[in-house]
């Protein structure tokens, strides 16, 4: 009788279907990041250095001289959501170097022996760089405000940038991540990632109207999805009327779903 009591409560944990253990996985994943990241608190300050640089100076400088015709006239509002989308990139770009520096430590392949499907791995460690992307939404509106920088905000609205933040980070920490498998050393990811995120938001509107570029260069920028990223936190920031966010967040969600399945196939590339 007692074997049968102490055998009962186990015996009424119902196991979990296999979508849940997914998502339970993609938890596990996002957790550990989790614990990584306020682990170290310096990097939070370190990535918010860039951000802070780009607003301070290049943003009063170039407002102040008149270089460029905005609608409206405030260059620092127009800049604050093309400086945002860069943090997002900034920050997602290198999670391929953490996923490079755990197979030189021996600490991937322990992870790849557990029954943890490596879709779910990816998906959470994109939602994790999601995480420190809006770390840095937090930051820059801060910063924005300090700078008395005109913002439209609303529940609606932050809930809005939320979604966005999360979208680029996740797709750029993806995308990140199908490079590292690739390149399989850290040398070269930081260089690959320095050569892709800069053409990115120099070929996006982060810090010029589409309208001034060259015919070429709005081709690039209309594939580009750093463009749909800023679009999309622009339109949120100062636009009073912003009818394109379902177009920008599809977007980035297709260039999400995307890394998403080619980070999984090329993950095991690490190991060889």
């Amino acid at each position: 009788m007692s074997n049968a009591a102490a055998a009962s409560p186990a015996a009424s944990v119902k196991p979990m279907n296999p979508i849940q253990r997914y998502l339970w996985h993609v938890l596990i994943i996002i957790r550990w990041e989790t614990i990584k990241l306020f682990k170290d608190p310096a990097e939070i300050f370190s990535r918010s250095v860039q951000p802070a640089l780009w607003l301070l100076i290049f943003g009063q400088a170039m407002g102040r001289a008149h270089a460029i015709s905005i609608p409206g006239g405030d260059y620092l509002a127009f800049l604050t959501p093309g400086i945002l989308a860069q943090s997002i990139t900034f920050v997602s770009i290198f999670a391929g170097l953490s996923v490079i520096w755990e197979k030189d430590m021996g600490l991937l392949q322990k992870i790849l022996t557990t029954p943890i499907h490596r879709s779910s791995l990816v998906l959470g460690r994109m939602l994790a760089s999601s995480q420190r992307a809006l770390v840095q939404l937090l930051v820059i509106l801060l910063l924005a405000g300090l700078l008395r920088v005109h913002m439209l905000l609303s529940p609606a609205r932050l809930a809005g940038l939320v979604l966005m933040t999360m979208l680029g980070g996740s797709f750029f920490a993806g995308m990140s991540m199908g490079i590292a498998a690739l390149v399989k050393t850290r040398e070269r990811m930081m260089g690959i990632g320095q050569l892709i995120t800069m053409p990115l938001f120099f070929a996006s509107s982060a810090l010029y109207p589409t309208d001034i570029m060259p015919g070429w260069l709005k081709v690039l920028a209309t594939i580009n999805p750093m463009s749909y990223l800023v679009d999309g936190l622009r339109g949120l920031l100062i636009a009073p009327d912003f009818d394109r966010f379902g177009p920008d967040a599809l977007a980035l969600a297709c260039c999400s779903a995307l890394a998403l399945i080619v980070a999984t196939k090329a993950y095991p590339r690490l190991l060889s």
